[in-house]
């Protein structure tokens, strides 16, 4: 009977254990990847930079996310049901910067966060994998006077800015890069519009639409995401306006890339996000170990233009391996 009783007691005990053990002690290490949008093509390649990552490292990577940017609260609920589930540790793209701060510090009480490609108002990720967005905003400035540079002589006229969504941490740095980039070092450049809208494409259509019509003496913009130089390029097409409007996006996807080849659009800030993907898989099992870690990390950005496009590493960085 007392054999039978310390069995049961041990038995008891190992499942206790097992049931708050590391996740990567238990074999084969799960960290969910939580992205803001599956359906977009940039996030499908950060994607499909976890997933190798997982294959290479032996770790099971669940991929999460929303059907829009703008779901703000289906990412927390995603975040909260992930770390229910004890992985060893979450990389997350968080959606907005306020209302993803507090959700993020309570996850990190429970496990490690790793960030990538957005911040939030928080200070517990163990790890911060982005592009520097900043610096990103200044390289878009600078493709922008060099394209208006070379059509009209100087770089000289108006300009516009045309951001996705409010609040965005992503957003405001490429924002902030490029009005102190044009503040600083063009002169002659004037930002007559700074647009922000609700993060779809057909509302950046009609911004630039608007924007052609209301000032016909507009000869540069900058739509700094994806989407919204999506639906600009779309403007700009439709208007004839490739010619006298030189348009800078931010990323890219085969339509994008269209635009890029026929002059549309004058050049493409694109990220590295399968590098962002994989680098984020591989930091978040890392510290789930307890190793050391980098605080921040940069993961690059690049002006392409038609000029440049065929070039090797731009080519890598517009026809990434999605599958």
């Amino acid at each position: 009977m007392r054999k039978s009783i310390i069995a049961a007691a041990l038995a008891s005990f190992a499942a206790l254990a097992a049931s708050v053990a590391p996740a990567h002690a238990a074999g084969k290490p799960t960290i969910p990847v939580i992205v803001k949008d599956t359906t977009s093509f940039y996030w499908q390649i950060v994607l499909a930079g976890a997933r190798k990552a997982g294959q290479d490292l032996g770790v099971n990577v669940p991929e999460l996310g929303a059907q829009s940017e703008s779901d703000i609260a289906g990412q927390i609920s995603i975040l909260e049901n992930a770390v229910a589930g004890k992985p060893a540790a979450v990389v997350i793209a968080p959606t907005e910067f306020k209302a993803l701060g507090k959700p993020i510090d309570a996850a990190a009480k429970q496990v490690k966060i790793i960030g990538i490609d957005s911040a939030a108002d928080s200070k517990a990720f163990t790890s911060f994998l982005t592009t520097d967005n900043v610096q990103g905003g200044r390289i878009a400035a600078d493709g922008l006077a060099a394209a208006i540079a070379a059509k009209y002589g100087k770089a000289e006229g108006d300009v516009a800015l045309i951001t996705s969504l409010p609040g965005v941490g992503s957003l405001d740095q490429r924002a902030k890069g490029f009005k102190e980039e044009i503040a600083a070092k063009y002169p002659g450049l004037k930002l007559v519009a700074d647009k922000v809208a609700d993060g779809k494409a057909t509302t950046a259509l009609n911004i630039m639409t608007d924007l052609i019509t209301a000032n016909p003496k507009l000869r540069g913009v900058f739509a700094s995401n994806l989407i919204m130089a999506q639906g600009a390029g779309q403007a700009v097409a439709e208007n004839k306006k490739a010619d006298a409007i030189k348009l800078i996006g931010f990323d890219s996807d085969d339509k994008l890339i269209g635009y890029l080849k026929d002059g549309t659009i004058a050049g493409l800030i694109v990220q590295d996000p399968y590098r962002m993907g994989y680098d984020g898989v591989k930091t978040a099992l890392a510290a789930s170990k307890g190793e050391k870690v980098q605080a921040n990390v940069d993961t690059g950005a690049n002006l392409i233009t038609k000029a440049n496009m065929d070039g090797a590493k731009q080519h890598a960085l517009l026809f990434p391996k999605v599958k």
